[in-house]
């Protein structure tokens, strides 16, 4: 095996945990899909932050770390730098109804096909920003 640091490590388990939301499609498990996208996002959101020499904090929402760090990033994935918050915001709300839910929630109930599409597409999206740093060296902006 390759030496690889954390950041790759995220990205790698990131990326493998992804065909989990295809199979949980498939059983329309769609609460699951949104709880596990939210782990996704937060791996490789993470990764993102160690390769470019943030320490991320223990917490499951990083978007504002990552919009503070911005210029550090490639050029696109730093042009979507709002939008992997959002998502990153997003998901975290939604991390403990989808897992628990609550009394007048139940997570197999309330979450919907589209919720669940969307989960998947976001995490997709996060994934593919964080293959662009973390895979990819760029020119003048290598913090690791």
């Amino acid at each position: 095996m390759k030496n690889i640091s954390l950041a790759e490590s995220y990205l790698l388990k990131a990326k493998k945990r992804l065909r989990i939301l295809d199979v949980l499609m498939e059983e329309e498990s769609y609460s699951d899909v949104v709880r596990e996208a939210q782990e996704i996002v937060e791996l490789a959101l993470k990764g993102i932050l160690r390769h470019i020499g943030i320490e991320p904090p223990k917490q499951h929402d990083v978007g504002g770390l990552l919009l503070e760090y911005r210029d550090r990033l490639p050029q696109e994935v730093e042009n979507s730098a709002q939008t992997l918050a959002q998502i990153s915001k997003w998901l975290r709300k939604e991390r403990e109804f989808a897992f628990y839910g609550d009394i007048d929630f139940i997570p197999s109930l309330e979450y919907s096909r589209e919720d669940g599409e969307r989960a998947r597409r976001d995490a997709h999206f996060v994934v593919t920003m964080a293959e662009k740093v973390i895979e990819k060296p760029f020119p003048g902006k290598n913090f690791h």
